[in-house]
């Protein structure tokens, strides 16, 4: 027995423009498409449930190519920092914290922005230490690419002035020579070792947290790296089957497989693709370099406004040649994080020495800087780019003072990379960014950033029509895990995932997006949220 579907227009997405007035779904699939009056002649002895979309608009279900599931949770119950303008904010709630947590307990603030505070210097040590000296405090920066902690939790992690740089990592030092506290890639390890380790009761609380939230913007699902954060391999992922498969909440997630973990992701007999229908696990996860905000990403030149530095690579060539060569023995694609133009080329270089093979797809995450030869030499690759929208209205302006104007021509070039058809897929990188799919979509196509009154456009050119803004949430995020065959659009044979919104995405002026709330999102034929 199925469910109808109906009063609704569903764009398909199968090609710009078609759209159906009916689904009907059975076992969590989509066995029907077309009218109501074909749908319930076909169908009429197997039609169980009818839902009435009440004249809403149904998209396949909204996937996010790229986040941190249990992250993202965990912003949603410790200190958000992200949306605080200035330091004496971030001082001031880090004490209020700290007063209210529990003596020798750990506290901890999410997503610091310096680039918000109007100094734009990044709180240090000693101005912690000021408001919290007894307790330990950890800050994380908004790229979670550099943390902060004061001196009592550089203490416990055993870090001073004679510790040494870890490769691809950075202890910073001030003028004087001192700790700053600063911590960057690889050295935030460190602190993280140091501190103790989260509880299932904990990871399974966060991640529930997430889902609602994801459900609630309209995410059936998203492609996740959270597998070497917490603990140890097997604890986490117990997390996701418990969350998702045991308690009932519904997500597909894509597991991306850290590299530090997947000894232990084989030794337990793990395979691509494996898992089940809603915890699958992907490619192997590679770091090549850091961000911009801490001027970590690997550039091929110096930065523009710090001449003594072109970033970190996280790896030698040599190691990375060897981790490509892991995954390559497992038979896994790889997923690596590049920022910088220079961390994506000395990727590039790996890939096409040690290609991947079976039409496994490898994927480049963030591709924000790019030169044209680059863009050249991957579209003779199978490979996918991971991008986030929203770090267009994040990072304007102040990358063009980061990087310099005369090298910023392929940079977060979305339309350029679309048109030379490069395979993309859209993602949020939260709790990075917002994890709503409606404010990257804005960013695609606007290129504006929301708070700013000027409605500054950056980059115009690069501008995206709503429906490739609305495919990289769909069609592109099940290209990027391999099910561009049974997810990302609207048509039998696919999952029955759906995002419904009150309006039509694509005959709406884009400021509408800002305001706009999910009607109903529905995982596996099942509705998980709806509007109360």
């Amino acid at each position: 027995m199925g469910t109808l579907w109906f009063n609704g227009k569903f764009y398909t997405m199968t090609e710009e423009g078609t759209s159906v007035e009916a689904v009907f779904t059975k076992n969590g699939y989509i066995t029907g498409t077309g009218s109501v009056q074909e749908l319930e002649a076909k169908y009429a002895d197997l039609i169980s449930d009818r839902v009435d979309l009440q004249g809403n608009t149904v998209y396949p279900g909204f996937v996010d190519s790229h986040m941190h599931l249990i992250g993202h949770g965990e912003t949603l119950i410790r200190l958000d920092l992200s949306k605080m303008n200035t330091k004496e904010q971030v001082l001031q709630a880090i004490k209020e914290k700290a007063a209210a947590t529990p003596e020798g307990n750990w506290v901890i603030g999410e997503g610091f922005n310096e680039n918000l505070w109007e100094d734009s210097e990044v709180v240090t040590r000693q101005e912690i230490d000021a408001v919290v000296p007894d307790q330990p405090v950890l800050l994380k920066r908004i790229c979670r690419h550099a943390m902060v902690a004061n001196s009592r939790a550089l203490e416990m992690a055993g870090i001073n002035l004679d510790t040494q740089n870890p490769p691809g990592g950075l202890i910073e030092k001030n003028e004087e020579g001192e700790l700053n506290g600063v911590l960057k890639d690889t050295a935030q390890d460190l602190l993280v070792d140091a501190m103790p380790s989260p509880t299932g009761e904990y990871l399974e609380g966060a991640m529930t947290k997430a889902i609602e939230n994801c459900w609630k913007l309209g995410l059936v699902g998203g492609h996740t790296e959270d597998l070497s954060y917490y603990g140890n391999f097997e604890k986490t992922y117990q997390t996701f089957l418990n969350v998702i498969e045991k308690n009932g909440k519904k997500f597909r997630s894509h597991l991306l497989v850290h590299q530090a973990v997947i000894e232990d992701w084989n030794d337990a007999g793990n395979t691509f693709m494996g898992g089940t229908s809603l915890v699958e696990f992907g490619a192997m996860k590679i770091f090549a370099d850091g961000a911009l905000g801490g001027r970590t990403a690997l550039l091929s030149h110096p930065y523009n406004d710090d001449p003594s530095t072109n970033g970190v690579a996280i790896h030698t060539q040599e190691r990375l040649t060897e981790l490509v060569k892991k995954a390559r023995e497992l038979q896994l694609p790889i997923a690596v994080h590049t920022i910088g133009d220079q961390a994506f080329e000395n990727v590039l270089d790996v890939v096409e020495a040690y290609p991947t093979f079976n039409g496994r797809r490898d994927r480049f995450i963030h591709a924000q800087l790019l030169r044209r030869e680059l863009i050249d030499r991957i579209k003779k690759l199978p490979l996918i780019l991971d991008i986030q929208p929203r770090f267009v209205p994040s990072d304007f302006p102040w990358v063009i003072d980061r990087v310099g104007e005369e090298n910023m021509e392929y940079n977060y070039a979305w339309k350029t990379l679309l048109d030379e058809g490069i395979p993309c897929a859209g993602g949020s990188d939260a709790p990075i960014e917002p994890v709503d799919p409606l404010l990257g979509m804005h960013a695609a196509v606007t290129r504006t950033n929301p708070l700013d009154p000027q409605k500054t456009v950056y980059m115009e050119d690069q501008r995206l029509s709503m429906y490739e803004a609305v495919s990289l949430f769909t069609k592109g995020s099940a290209y990027a895990c391999h099910h561009e065959d049974d997810h990302g659009m609207i048509k039998e044979g696919y999952r029955a995932d759906f995002t419904v919104f009150p309006k039509d995405l694509f005959k709406i002026d884009p400021e509408e997006l800002l305001g706009m709330e999910v009607e109903m999102t529905i995982v596996d034929e099942t509705v998980v949220y709806k509007k109360a």
